[in-house]
């Protein structure tokens, strides 16, 4: 079997100094399916507003008789549903199969080589377990390559499979796409061609032309040269403000060549998939209406990045908020065999992860040729940012931090949510993550970007999923709603529960006690009966 590993230094460098984290190796573990709702035990009070299902993904099982998956990231999908009416709730669970007949995804095919399926033609069904995603009122599950199931949002049955390529000359998207107000879907996917590989940004229209209408009418919006177009970049997402999509070219690269000729030089994939410090992170401005790629690029120091938080333009400039590490190697460290370890070497392999941090680059949008150069064109009061022109044509960026210095105590941030209905692309106040003091999430987190104060919900031996936000009915303030957030505990049998908090004061308004286990998961999404939410 293959395991992907970046090439790095034997010489081990030090993020932190934490000590006795307890293992977590049940929140990795196999379930088994419960494909009829089960219900729940409510302790305090769930919304009786809140109606319909929050619905997630992950992996959730690990290995089939003698073979195992070796990478947290290729666990069979799980889908879950918990069903929430009249401040009840139940669950289900259902694997991704195809039209009812499980089809397992190939051990020996980990999550990077199917980000590169145009070299190795994949087997019929792709195990899609990132996220749930919506497409012209649809919903799928999805992963990073050209397959996606299309599901029941209410029995979680499988009722198609998808082939992006059918559509579009692209091998995959991502597990994220972006919507205008009018449900009008972006996303990326690579091709590859005999001059090398290029990024493409995808449109894909909201409206159904009929009932088995699935990605008609998809669109190439934009091909995207990389900076070496034998060495493309991995990438997880991507931004998006009112007027342009932003592709982050980071440093993960993946030399094509190594890859195609590894086999017959007998080579593994992880001698063509590297980090490189040394290469600059670019942003690409693409036009949405034109679908033009803007003539100036943004640079910055290498980074690497797996979610944005959002992006918004105000005052002729594209704030980009985004979640980014100054390593892109930790993604080795979820190895199952190494998210199951315990003692020094768990503490070790922690210790060595770069965190991530909330950041916002400042991107000026006119720039012409009397531009001057070399000087700070970022004018926008108490922004630390900077954003100086090299060239008429290169603008060299630095960050301003979205949060105070206490959130290093709280292991930085990931999985952001905003009110994405509301307030996606536009300037916003409040964002909500998950704090990292494990591998895992260990707390939620709520950030005021004018106070850069957050509150924090934490227990010990929880650890809880994404923060998802649900907007109530006649919201009047941006955090007028609740967070929803699956926790489960890796010290207790059964003891999982759908936590509900009140998303202003981030207090607990009630759980919903699962008598079943279930694994940590990655994304999910609020499947709603309430307009615009």
């Amino acid at each position: 079997m293959s395991i992907w590993i970046f090439t790095a230094a034997a010489q081990k460098t030090y993020f932190t100094k934490v000590h006795g984290l307890p293992s977590i190796t049940p929140l990795i573990s196999s379930v088994q399916e419960t494909p009829e709702p089960i219900p729940t035990t409510v302790k305090g009070t769930i919304p009786t507003w809140i109606h319909w299902s929050l619905l997630r993904n992950g992996p959730g099982k690990f290995e089939f008789g003698n073979q195992h998956y070796n990478h947290w990231f290729d666990g069979m999908a799980l889908m879950h549903r918990f069903q929430i009416e009249d401040g009840q709730v139940t669950y289900r669970r259902r694997t991704a199969s195809e039209f009812g007949t499980l089809a397992l995804p190939d051990p020996c095919k980990n999550f990077f080589q199917r980000f590169l399926s145009r070299f190795e033609m994949p087997k019929p069904t792709d195990n899609a377990s990132v996220n749930f995603v919506k497409y012209k009122s649809d919903y799928y599950v999805s992963t990073e390559t050209n397959y996606m199931h299309r599901v029941d949002p209410d029995t979680l049955e499988s009722k198609q499979k998808v082939d992006w390529s059918k559509f579009i000359a692209v091998n995959g998207a991502t597990a994220h796409p972006h919507f205008d107000p009018d449900g009008t879907a972006y996303n990326m996917g690579n091709s590859y061609r005999n001059k090398g590989a290029f990024y493409n940004i995808i449109r894909v229209p909201p409206e159904r032309n009929g009932p088995e209408d699935t990605l008609e009418g998809a669109k190439i919006l934009c091909s995207i040269a990389p900076r070496d177009k034998s060495k493309p970049s991995y990438y997880h997402s991507f931004g998006m403000s009112e007027n342009y999509v932003v592709f982050i070219e980071q440093p993960i690269k993946m030399d094509l060549f190594k890859i195609v000729t590894g086999r017959l030089r007998g080579k593994s994939l992880n001698e063509g998939v590297y980090w490189d410090p040394n290469q600059e992170t670019i942003f690409h401005l693409i036009d949405k209406q034109t679908g033009k790629e803007m003539p100036v690029k943004y640079y910055t120091k290498a980074l690497s990045t797996f979610h944005q938080i959002n992006a918004f333009e105000q005052d002729g400039f594209l704030m980009l908020d985004m979640c980014c590490s100054d390593d892109g190697q930790s993604i080795n460290n979820f190895l199952i065999q190494n998210l199951r370890q315990s003692g020094e070497a768990l503490d070790e392999m922690y210790n060595t992860m770069s965190r991530p941090y909330p950041r916002r680059f400042v991107l000026p949008l006119n720039i012409t040729s009397e531009t001057p150069l070399e000087q700070n064109l970022n004018t926008r009061p108490d922004s630390t940012a900077t954003a100086v022109c090299r060239t008429k044509n290169q603008v060299f960026c630095t960050f301003e931090d979205l949060h105070g210095e206490d959130l290093k105590d709280y292991g930085g941030l990931e999985f952001p949510h905003i009110n994405y209905a509301r307030y996606n692309t536009k300037p916003y106040r409040y964002y909500y993550g998950c704090g990292f003091r494990h591998l895992v999430g260990d707390c939620l987190i709520k950030m005021d970007l004018e106070s850069k104060k957050f509150k924090v919900w934490r227990q010990p031996d929880l650890y809880p999923s994404e923060p998802v936000f649900i907007l109530s009915p006649n919201a009047e303030e941006e955090d007028d709603g609740v967070i929803l957030s699956v926790i489960i505990t890796p010290v207790k049998d059964k003891s999982t529960f759908l936590l509900v908090l009140d998303a202003k004061t981030f207090e607990e308004l009630g759980r919903a006690e699962v008598p079943v286990n279930i694994p940590y998961g990655f994304h999910g999404v609020f499947n709603s009966i309430i307009p615009n939410v």
